[in-house]
């Protein structure tokens, strides 16, 4: 098999020639410092992995770290960014957005490695109609996408998202209001979040039109605030299940294989996700690094309805375990999860200070899983 059809195979649930190995994105702070800037396509290949490339361009993460805050600015939501510290490893820029009725402001902060929020852009509950009129959607590029894909060819796959500083719209909504805040709102005025998420996704439903024809092999959704870990079963069945639905419900009409990220906890909200009608579920974090069960565990109980992704800890395993540490975790996690395929082996999230020589460990190990 090449690795496209390994990964597809297991994506839809089927059981592949080996186990698939790939990692949850290359950061450019690890190609940077451990790989000599090489591109994640070659960091694939230099492992001997089954590349999963993430494109990134137009779909609006504030997250990345050379994000382009002015490209996504219109006449009516012009985005001022005051820059006050452009040292890499200590960023902070002032967001002013100026719009026909009324201006919002957000802060940033970041790294080499990431970006992180530290004003919200809602303060007030009005502002989410000036959100509603003026922020908007970008148009998804098809020539440069499709680029990728030709480059990647059968060494792997090309996964999107939607569109949004997180691709499902409770996640957005936690970047544009504290997540605390907005569990209270939930529970208080659960009309007003429930109008700021129909807004989110009916721009988000406007990018997915825009995605017909895109050279995704498999587009990401969801997001780490809907972990139940992070609020209950019931809010995640109030406030994201119909959302995440009808995103998955036209993503499938355009023909794109769906998987659906909750990088927390999974426990309680398993059957939720099935639900939702998603092709994969990941990351499958384990207890040792923030997760509430056991990959297997998760296998167990829904892994014959939904292709599953992840599992491996990017931290205390792949990172900061010894050889024998990393080949046992591949091998516990082939036998108790992959079992009968629709398994891929994957980082639980980003890693940045990993060891190549561990990565080569991890990829070794996985390759020699053979069904």
């Amino acid at each position: 098999m090449t690795s496209k059809e390994r990964l597809m195979c297991a994506v839809h649930g089927e059981r592949p020639d080996r186990l698939p190995v790939t990692v949850h994105q290359w950061q450019g702070y690890h190609l940077d410092t451990y790989l000599g800037g090489i591109t994640p396509l070659q960091a694939f290949q230099r492992f001997g992995m089954d590349a999963a490339v993430q494109y990134f361009e137009d779909m609006g993460q504030f997250w990345l770290v050379n994000a382009d805050f002015a490209k996504f600015s219109t006449p009516e939501w012009r985005d001022e960014v005051t820059v006050v510290s452009n040292d890499p490893d200590a960023r902070v820029n002032h967001h002013r957005i100026v719009t026909p009725e009324g201006v919002l402001t957000y802060k940033t902060a970041g790294d080499r490695k990431t970006t992180w929020i530290t004003e919200y852009l809602i303060k007030q509950d009005e502002d989410i109609e000036l959100i509603r009129k003026y922020m908007p959607v970008p148009s998804l590029d098809l020539t440069p996408l499709a680029r990728v894909y030709d480059e990647v060819g059968d060494r792997g796959i090309v996964r999107g998202f939607v569109w949004g500083d997180q691709a499902g719209c409770w996640q957005h909504a936690a970047c544009l209001m504290d997540i605390t805040d907005l569990i209270y709102r939930a529970m208080d005025t659960p009309d007003w979040v429930h109008a700021l998420l129909r807004i989110l996704l009916e721009k988000k439903l406007r990018f997915v039109e825009a995605m017909k024809g895109a050279k995704f092999d498999l587009v990401e959704t969801g997001g780490g605030a809907a972990s139940s870990t992070v609020i209950s079963p019931e809010l995640h069945r109030t406030f994201c299940l119909p959302y995440d639905r009808a995103l998955h419900d036209a993503l499938h009409a355009l023909g794109f294989a769906v998987t659906y990220h909750t990088c927390g906890g999974t426990r309680g909200i398993e059957e939720l996700i099935v639900q939702n009608g998603t092709d994969a579920s990941e990351t499958l974090a384990p207890p040792s690094i923030g997760g509430n069960q056991q990959p297997w565990e998760v296998k167990q109980k829904i892994g014959d309805r939904v292709a599953l992704i992840g599992g491996m800890d990017q931290h205390s395993v792949l990172t900061s375990g010894s050889v024998q540490e990393i080949r046992a975790q591949v091998r516990l996690l082939f036998e108790k999860v992959g079992r009968g395929g629709g398994y891929i082996l994957s980082c639980a999230d980003h890693f940045f200070d990993t060891p190549p020589e561990h990565l080569s460990v991890y990829a070794d190990a996985a390759r020699e899983c053979t069904y």
